[in-house]
């Protein structure tokens, strides 16, 4: 099965970035922001989305990536 893979991890790693500075940066709860991180959200919001891309200066594809599941 396959899912969606937001690269949030990779973007921050390749800035140097703290969540807790993102979070702060885009006005977003640490919670909600763990679930995104760590792929484990239903939905996203497209403002989310362009907040995002804004923020890391990438495009839509960019940010995401279709991965396939660990567990066949």
């Amino acid at each position: 099965m396959k899912y969606l893979h937001i690269r949030l991890e990779e973007l921050m790693q390749e800035r140097s970035l703290s969540k807790k500075k993102v979070c702060s940066a885009l006005d977003i709860e640490r919670t909600n922001f763990n679930r995104y991180y760590r792929d484990q959200f239903q939905r996203i919001d497209a403002n989310l989305i362009l907040k995002l891309c804004e923020y890391f200066d990438c495009e839509v594809g960019d940010l995401f990536q279709i991965k396939d599941s660990d567990n066949n």
